[in-house]
């Protein structure tokens, strides 16, 4: 037997591991896709650890050398509450709903600034995360949910200081709180409904990045967090519920503090339109992401 018969016998069992090792492991084919609603969300459940990871990573950058840390997340809404009430209580009389004020403007700005941060920040990711898009493989949808997921985070922080402030004021949750993660979840639906839109639109055109400040602050004006949605006049109400955060707002302060419950005529209209929101952006955002790593 020569020298290299004999090294190819003792090599063979390796080359034998390493040829199953590699027919064990998964073969990624990246191509276009092929049509309209072929969304290949899959991909992202293969993805989820790099998912949790960037949740983890965009919920520690956030708060790092941070003197009180996660304490931001309950003194903005709070400072707000204080605020909103001597402006609009006091100053403006505006009703309510038989609710004490300070409890009616937190449970409003609870939704509110998640879905404000979580739009904010998702618009924005993409080029945010320019540098991965261009040079690694890997569903973009990602980018934006962990954007939009972080601020849950804040939203469980600020959540906790409600307890205190029903306490001080004698109001007891009901079995209305049975509803509340159901309103988180459509909160996360209509936050991503937005951003997906505004994501894959911020890629071609930078000016996006201008517009989201001034469209989060139109839309918190124009969503029932500082007045009740009572207010708006009967006429306008079913119109005036196409805005996906006021079945959201309406469910928190119901789900909360046990407030009349919110009508069909508003909850309906406002889910509605957020579910449409968020798959049709899905569609777009699938639709343009062939085009990301080229233009970005």
């Amino acid at each position: 037997m020569t020298m290299n018969e004999s090294e190819a016998q003792r090599a063979a069992p390796f080359t034998a591991g390493a040829t199953a090792r590699a027919a064990r492991t998964p073969t990624v084919k990246i191509r276009p896709s092929r049509g309209l609603f072929h969304l290949d969300l899959q991909s992202v459940w293969l993805y989820r650890e790099l998912l949790l990871f960037l949740i983890w990573r965009d919920t520690k950058v956030r708060y790092k050398q941070a003197v009180i840390g996660a304490g931001w997340a309950v003194f903005q809404p709070l400072i707000s509450m204080l605020l909103f009430t001597v402006l609009f209580s006091y100053l403006a009389k505006l009703p309510s709903d038989g609710v004490p004020y300070p409890l009616f403007a937190y449970a409003g700005l609870l939704p509110w600034n998640f879905i404000a941060q979580a739009t904010s920040r998702s618009g924005t990711s993409l080029v945010g995360e320019s540098h991965l898009i261009s040079k690694v493989y890997f569903p973009r949808l990602i980018i934006p949910l962990a954007a939009a997921s972080a601020p849950a985070v804040d939203l469980l922080c600020a959540l906790l200081m409600m307890i205190p402030l029903m306490l001080w004021f004698g109001v007891t949750p009901g079995w209305q709180m049975l509803f509340f993660p159901i309103f988180v979840v459509i909160a996360l639906l209509a936050a991503l409904a937005v951003s997906f839109w505004f994501s894959a639109l911020h890629v071609k055109f930078r000016d996006v990045g201008h517009i989201i400040p001034f469209f989060v602050q139109f839309w918190m004006f124009a969503s029932p967090v500082v007045y009740p949605a009572s207010l708006i006049p009967e006429r306008w109400r079913t119109l005036y519920s196409l805005n996906p955060a006021v079945g959201v707002v309406e469910g928190f302060r119901w789900s909360l503090l046990g407030q009349r419950p919110p009508s069909l005529e508003t909850i309906l209209p406002s889910v509605g339109i957020v579910l449409i929101l968020f798959v049709s952006g899905i569609v777009y955002f699938k639709r343009m992401e062939r085009t990301f790593a080229d233009v970005i």
